[in-house]
């Protein structure tokens, strides 16, 4: 008789199984963690075992074991594909080798590390393009990844683990897979772990409880993934019930975000990441993204360097989803009101910084005071939001 882990194992797999047969592309699953070392490697080599004892063409694409016993241990039965070198600066480094699995083209491919950036001269910059192209290709993949990585929420992380998260994936990568599974574990179960030098080098350990592994960060990260995975399913019930959950019936649908940057690098970033929030919170129907040019930020005028971080974060915005609107007017305030206007947007989205205080800046004259005021004389039906920078 089957354990009752083994039978909900079995159950899963034969779910997954059921998804990848009934689509022509490739299916996306998502095991989605806290932080390092909850688990989901281990997850997904289990799944892995699960879907090839079901007769199902599993491939181990790309398996990071960071040498713990229980996960290398899994390295069994399922075959293993090797990875590819590439010479980069005189050294020989590994990367997945994404050609072979098109030329082995299994039915599902295990693809660990899903934020990982891959060495200059792969086919793609980052493993999620990697996993993206796989998918369109019909090849269905079982991938990993923690909170911190996703693009929204690098301000989050940032402010919770005084940790700048260099390597991130796109929110629309998870919005667009078939199943997100949150892989979890309580705050005393990982730092136990930690402490026991299951997931890091002893010698590494007392820096890592002391920093990332700190409890009260580790809870909050925990929040922000359980949140990620309950508005992930929620969107998910909405979509295959054809319409908003009741809790949610008497909620607008049709909200229009519109969020204003300049081209203030780090203000633009946050903006633009909050806004996604936003969005997704609201079900918005549309969100945009506007970038007045005054004369005084014509391209003649601004440095190179200020050109090439406003395109990365117009850039940004498209990646989360955004449309992005520029127009050249002197007057922010007019063009802001007129774009409003056009896109019937409910929700206008700004920023104010810190340092000077909110209502510092509210009691003078500029372009928030007036911007507040023209919306209140103008429009009952459009509402605004400041973030602080």
């Amino acid at each position: 008789m089957l354990a009752p882990e083994t039978d909900l194992r079995d159950q899963s797999a034969e779910r997954f199984l059921r998804l990848v047969q009934a689509k022509r592309r490739g299916t996306l699953k998502v095991y989605l963690g806290l932080a390092a070392g909850v688990g989901k490697t281990y997850r997904m080599l289990q799944e892995a075992h699960d879907l090839h004892t079901h007769g199902v063409d599993v491939l181990l694409g790309y398996v990071e074991t960071h040498g713990r016993p229980g996960t290398v241990a899994e390295l069994k039965e399922v075959p293993l594909l090797p990875r590819k070198h590439i010479f980069y600066k005189g050294r020989a480094l590994e990367e997945m080798d994404v050609a072979g699995i098109i030329q082995r083209r299994p039915q599902v491919v295990i693809v660990d590390e899903l934020a990982h950036s891959n060495v200059p001269g792969s086919r793609h910059e980052k493993r999620w393009q990697d996993v993206e192209y796989l998918v369109a290709q019909g090849i269905s993949v079982i991938t990993a990844v923690n909170v911190q990585h996703l693009e929204s929420l690098h301000d989050q992380v940032l402010k919770i683990t005084g940790t700048d998260v260099t390597e991130r994936i796109p929110d629309q990568l998870l919005k667009t897979a078939d199943e997100v599974v949150n892989v979890d574990l309580t705050v005393g179960e990982l730092r136990a772990r930690l402490e026991e030098g299951k997931i890091y080098d002893p010698a590494k350990v007392p820096t890592a409880l002391a920093n990332f592994f700190q409890a009260e960060n580790l809870l909050q990260l925990r929040r922000l993934a359980v949140r990620e995975v309950a508005q992930l399913l929620g969107r998910q019930v909405e979509t295959e019930a054809g319409g908003a959950p009741a809790v949610l019936s008497a909620r607008r649908n049709d909200d229009r975000l519109l969020a204003c940057i300049n081209s203030n690098d780090a203000a633009a970033k946050e903006i633009i990441r909050k806004a996604s929030r936003l969005a997704d919170r609201f079900s918005a129907a549309a969100w945009y993204v506007l970038y007045v040019q005054t004369g005084t930020e014509s391209a003649d005028r601004i440095g190179l360097a200020t050109q090439r971080h406003l395109l990365n974060n117009l850039q940004l915005a498209t990646q989360l989803g955004a449309q992005i609107l520029r127009v050249k007017d002197d007057d922010i305030v007019g063009a802001i009101r007129r774009v409003a206007a056009e896109k019937e947007a409910t929700l206008l989205v700004c920023g104010i910084t810190r340092d000077k205080g909110l209502w510092g800046q509210l009691s003078r004259r500029g372009v928030t005071f007036d911007l507040l005021r023209a919306v209140a004389r103008d429009s009952a039906d459009l509402d605004v939001y400041l973030i602080t920078y």
